[in-house]
């Protein structure tokens, strides 16, 4: 049955089991009939990047080709916007509405993605939507593990067999590797990239110490401008609040669990289309892999503005210090030096002469690189050599984090 509070056409299915031990982010695959299928589909185990995105798009990504370096294989990429934002989206709602339209056309039966719970709006709850409009339910950034792939068999035990998914990076991975056991007609996979996780009630702590009031906020979202724009459902006007002037150092060390400090794949590239904000300089950033998810967006784009990428500033001097404050941190969260009265100064600066658009988003894909490499070391190296693939190792070198002989699989 559906639970409270949601449509009876946004059905979200009982899910049992339970996420395996160790480094897992409880993708759903180890809830599901087959939980044995972890061995094989899990990120965090030996992943095959090359092999995957040869399947999935046809060819792996070139590293010649310049942004494949960082983002993996790209058709197309493009600076965009809902020309009339939806109502209640994270940003303007290209991701919800590239859903929607799938299944305003009939191209899928079934949408699988995160609503929030009932009992907590930043909870992720998976849910399975067939109706366009009750994609509306699921705009918005949830915070915390959601086993969305669990609910693949109840979809398919229900009869749908032409499936969209949307889901973060290590969630597509893990379906890619069980996508040609499941028998469906058609899949669409929409990624968004990473969202650093964390528990929801890490996630409330924080806003507790962002705000009076943390009940009443309804909307965060981490700018590219470097700035947390908080939203309220009490009345008060929207805020920001620098990125320098956030409390990190009233979190706890293990706030992100080790899983996101040890991501391999920050732009979801096995997705058909990525979603995100890094490179879009305040708008939307779609990556196109291949022709399904050039199919998704041909579809809305009547109602897409486009905008030219953006490429500005520096990246070199950030990464490099978050290079040095990530290694002091031992383990926990990267360490600021920083004297108070020069934040204002930092902080006024940053969206200035930081940098911006791509080289923003090349930026965090490097932090993401250095950060899974020591957190690594430091925790399981013996783990190293099957688990960091080649472009993570790749955009991790100009900063001389290079393997061992010990740290890198020799090629069959």
């Amino acid at each position: 049955m559906p639970k409270d509070n949601l449509k009876s056409d946004v059905y979200a299915p009982a899910l049992s089991g339970a996420p395996r031990l160790g480094l897992c982010t409880d993708c759903g695959i180890s809830r599901m009939d087959d939980g044995k299928a972890c061995g094989k589909a899990c990120q965090f185990i030996a992943p095959d990047y090359p092999a995957s995105e040869t399947r999935v798009h046809g060819r792996m990504a070139d590293p010649a080709l310049g942004e494949e370096a960082f983002f993996g294989v790209t058709t197309a990429m493009q600076r965009a916007r809902l020309t009339v934002p939806a109502d209640g989206a994270q940003w303007t709602g290209i991701t919800t509405e590239l859903a929607a339209d799938l299944l305003r056309s009939g191209a899928v039966t079934a949408v699988l993605a995160v609503a929030p719970d009932p009992s907590d709006r930043w909870k992720p709850l998976p849910v399975i939507v067939t109706n366009a409009e009750d994609m509306a339910q699921c705009r918005g950034m949830r915070m915390g593990y959601a086993p969305t792939l669990a609910a693949l068999e109840p979809a398919m035990e229900a009869g749908h067999k032409r499936i969209a998914i949307i889901g973060i990076p290590c969630q597509v991975y893990a379906l890619r590797q069980i996508e040609q056991d499941l028998g469906l007609e058609r899949l669409y996979v929409i990624g968004t990239p990473c969202s650093d996780n964390t528990t929801t009630e890490n996630f409330h702590h924080f806003l507790s110490l962002l705000d009076d009031a943390p009940q009443s906020i309804s909307y965060l979202e981490f700018r590219a401008d470097y700035k947390v724009e908080l939203r309220f459902d009490d009345g008060r006007a929207p805020r920001v609040v620098p990125f320098l002037k956030l409390p990190i150092s009233k979190l706890s060390p293990d706030f992100f669990p080790l899983t996101c400090k040890t991501c391999v794949d920050y732009t979801n590239r096995l997705a058909d289309i990525t979603v995100g904000y890094m490179g879009g300089d305040g708008d939307q950033w779609v990556i196109t892999r291949n022709a399904r998810g050039a199919e998704m967006l041909a579809a809305l784009r009547p109602k897409i503005t486009y905008s030219p990428l953006t490429d500005k500033g520096k990246r070199e001097g950030a990464v490099k210090g978050f290079l040095s404050n990530t290694e002091r941190a031992a383990g926990g969260l990267p360490l600021r030096s920083m004297p108070d009265w020069l934040r204002p100064l930092v902080s006024f600066l940053q969206p200035r002469i930081g940098p911006r658009g791509l080289e923003f988003a090349r930026a965090r894909v490097e932090m993401k690189a250095i950060e899974t490499i020591l957190h690594l070391r430091r925790t399981h190296p013996a783990r190293i050599k099957n688990m960091v693939p080649d472009h993570v190792w790749n955009v991790a070198e100009r900063y001389g984090l290079t393997p061992s002989q010990d740290e890198r699989k020799t090629p069959d």
